[in-house]
């Protein structure tokens, strides 16, 4: 059991959809190793890893289907690799931004990785599922005091589906009112549709929310290692269990990305490191803990993972 009342310095973040890009795997491929271990997630998704991070374009990477296994491999292989290397704190703490919770749930040992790729498999495909049985969407909306923004949401029939802290909340629900709030913002925000399959996080994915839990029912959680922060309320959770619990309804539950990056702060982060594909999550971190988080570092290539293991041994 990891101490809960001590500081830790260093935390790691794992990124959600929407941070895929397309050829994002090829600098990883040249690592030893790398190409078997995507080959053995590759037959636990039944989805060719290795060619969808490196030859397909945005638009079949963007598949819901596609992007969630693919952004949960793309982070614990760079773990992984970063692990070899020395890179981590055998105690840093980890959070994970919606399907990277279960790229976070691997981290902290409360998965297997095996098992955290092939449920990010299950979940994107029964939320692809999901999205095609109604017309739905979601939207940005940039700026704006979070509680006003969240009250007008309501009054169009939308969630926040995602309160990312840094001025962004994402609405999510019927496609309609999305395009009503889009072409008639609130005044002092910005609003921008998203390219989605449909409205995430919402009563929408209740088929998907019940896929999961049967399939989550199949597997035997571990206690976390570490600090394993989540979305729900930004709380740390000390019991596998429960965790697996949250990641099941989370499917239909609001993102709290604020309150989580409110605990990294709480717990006395100063530095973040977010593993692939990154860069989200680094600013969001950036805007919204200034001046308490003094280092942000947004793995792109092993090379990145080269500098922090020189950090690492300087400063041991």
């Amino acid at each position: 059991m990891f101490a809960r009342d001590v500081t830790h310095a260093l935390a790691v973040l794992t990124p959600g959809q929407g941070s895929q890009s397309p050829g994002m795997l090829v600098p990883w491929l040249e690592v030893d190793g790398a190409r078997e271990r995507l080959r053995e997630w590759s037959e636990a998704t039944g989805l060719d890893l290795i060619r969808l991070g490196t030859e397909a374009d945005a638009e079949e990477i963007q598949d819901t289907a596609v992007t969630q296994p693919l952004i949960v491999a793309a982070s614990l292989l760079a773990y992984e690799i970063g692990g070899r290397r020395d890179v981590w704190p055998a105690d840093a703490p980890v959070a994970g931004h919606s399907v990277g919770e279960l790229a976070a749930a691997a981290i902290a040992g409360v998965l297997d990785a095996t098992d955290a790729v092939a449920l990010a498999a299950v979940r994107g495909a029964e939320m692809a599922k999901a999205c095609a049985l109604t017309e739905t969407s979601m939207a940005a909306v940039m700026l704006g005091d979070p509680d006003e923004v969240v009250a007008w949401l309501d009054e169009h029939g939308l969630a926040a589906a995602n309160r990312n802290g840094a001025g962004q909340i994402v609405a999510s629900g019927a496609a309609d009112a999305i395009a009503k709030i889009v072409a008639e913002p609130l005044a002092g925000t910005k609003v921008r549709e998203l390219k989605v399959a449909g409205a995430f996080h919402t009563d929408y994915m209740a088929p998907a929310r019940e896929a999961m839990a049967e399939h989550a029912a199949k597997i035997s959680p571990r206690d976390p290692n570490r600090p394993l922060l989540s979305n729900a309320d930004g709380d740390v959770v000390t019991s596998g269990q429960e965790y697996l619990d949250r990641l099941v309804s989370q499917v239909t539950n609001p993102v709290r990305w604020d309150l989580t990056m409110q605990k990294l702060a709480e717990i006395g982060v100063t530095s973040t490191v977010e593993l692939p594909p990154a860069g989200t999550l680094t600013g969001l971190v950036r805007r919204q803990l200034k001046g308490t988080v003094t280092s942000t570092t947004a793995v792109k290539t092993p090379a990145d993972l080269d500098k922090l293991a020189e950090t690492a041994g300087e400063n041991s």
